[in-house]
Order: C-alpha cells, then structure tokens, then sequence
C-alpha cells in the first residue's frame, strides 16, 4: 500500500493539518508540530491533542502514514557545546510533542559541523543527540533526512547515514528519509529505471529497506551532484517523472509517508492523482 501526500500547513492548531490533507486526498501527510522558525512554543494544548487524534481516526490517518518534521534551526552536530545543548533540548521537546500527539517518528535534518569540526566528529554528536533524546522519550523513531551536502551539513551520502544509525544505541528507533531532491544532488543519479536500480541497490546494501521510515518526492531545479538544494515540481526538473513512477511501482516502497515538498502547492492534488496512478498500475 503506497502512502502518498504533502507538507500540510498546522497553522491554527495541528488538527488542521489533517483537514488540509484531506482537502488533497492524500493519503499521508507531514507537518510541524510547532513553529519550524521558533526554538520553543507554548505546549500542545489537551484540546488541540484531542482534536488531532480524533480527526485522524475520522479520516482513517495512522500514525505510520503522518511524518512530522521538527524545526529547521536545530543542529544536532552543533561545534559549540552551549549551542548543542540548546538543539539538543528543543529535539527532545519535539519528541515529546510527537509522543503526545500519538505519532511514531519525526523527521529531521541530521546537522552541521560548521567547518569548526571535522565530519565524523559531527556525526558522533549526531548519534550521541539521537540516544539522549531516545532515553527521554518512548515509541518515536528518529527519522533522519539526508541532505545535498549545501554548505557544511553532514548526511549527504548513504555511508554517513548508516555510521550514525551505527553509534546509536537503539536501532529499532532509527530510521531514514529519503529526500529525492537530496539524494540527486548530492551525487545519486535516478533519471532513468537504471539509474534508480544503481541508487537504491546501494542504499539496500550500505542501510537496508527495513530503516526506510518515509520519503520526500521532489524533482531538482539543479544538476546532478551540485551540491545545492532546490526542489522543484515533480516533472519540471532535472530528475524527471521516471523516477517517481519507479518509487510508486516498487513495493519496496510501500507502507511509508511519500512526502511532496515541491514548489507549487496548487500542484499537489494533481500530483498526488499521478502518483496514486502510478501506484495502481504496477
């Protein structure tokens, strides 16, 4: 069973998320659970939790088909021990959050070494951010993206991802998104049937499907290996339609949120119909 929505907006309460999907008929969604741009929020109220939960049991979401994402400020590889801290206190909170909410992974960007640290030592305080917020939490897997490699953020490449799951003490909570966007230009080509076969062939080898918690489907506004994140709509970029119908016909990819990000939300519905498509005729 192929998952397949969109970023929804949260704004006026979480609930109202669930009725943007819905409005999309999507079958999945993902959304911020506070302001992305603010490092804390008031607490989710109990009303507000009530009224999540209750219209996901009335649209039929499960929380395996909801991909929440935390804030974009929080750098778990941070340089700086006072600034680590900070981000380490507001992953946790975003935990929390999910837990409340009844949801069972949250998303995020791994982090930054800053050009202050080398690579691998921000990868060891990824994974040390990961199994704090792990011992303070329950049920929540730690979902992490992985990136283009702009600037000096880690987790660009499979090798990265799979030596953070490594140092981290609970396997079964830990997991990958994989943004199509990221993957692309970060280096792994999927603009062809082959050239899909290549990249996931490595990702089943270096992570394994079974750490595969969701996805994000977005076409590229750059070229292979550029190093620079730019999503565009699905079809209108570098990657083109193929991979997509190769994501939505391969049951590897079942049972996961498949997560639109592209750049024209008025888009979305009928970019949900075509992947929907897709999936039903594989």
């Amino acid at each position: 069973m192929k998952y397949v929505g969109a970023h929804v907006s949260a704004a006026g309460g979480v609930e109202r998320a669930v009725a943007n999907a819905v409005d999309l008929k999507a079958t999945a969604f993902a959304l911020f659970t506070k302001n992305q741009k603010r490092w804390s929020a008031p607490p989710l109220s109990e009303q507000s939790v009530t009224a999540f939960k209750q219209a996901c049991q009335t649209y039929g979401y499960r929380p395996e088909q909801i991909l929440p994402h935390d804030s974009y400020l929080i750098n778990l590889g941070h340089p700086d021990n006072d600034k680590l801290e900070k981000s380490r206190r507001a992953f946790i909170d975003e935990m929390q959050r999910c837990e409340a909410l009844g949801l069972t992974r949250l998303n995020f960007h791994p982090g930054s070494h800053l050009r202050e640290i080398g690579e691998q030592d921000c990868l060891a305080r990824i994974a040390e951010s990961i199994n704090l917020a792990l011992d303070e939490t329950r049920d929540v897997v730690a979902v992490i993206e992985n990136t283009s490699g702009q600037g000096s953020n880690v987790g660009y490449c499979f090798d990265h991802l799979a030596e953070i799951i490594r140092q981290v003490d609970d396997k079964t909570r830990v997991g990958v998104c994989l943004d199509t966007c990221h993957l692309f230009t970060s280096g792994y080509d999927l603009r062809d049937e082959a050239a899909c076969a290549k990249t996931f062939a490595q990702f089943a080898v270096l992570i394994g499907f079974d750490a595969l918690f969701g996805m994000h489907l977005n076409d590229s506004k750059t070229l292979l290996g550029s190093r620079v994140d730019r999503h565009a709509p699905l079809g209108d970029g570098e990657i083109g339609w193929g991979c997509f119908e190769y994501i939505l016909k391969d049951s590897r990819f079942d049972g996961i949120p498949l997560i639109l990000e592209t750049t024209k939300p008025e888009r979305w519905p009928e970019e949900i119909a075509t992947l929907k498509r897709f999936a039903a005729e594989k």
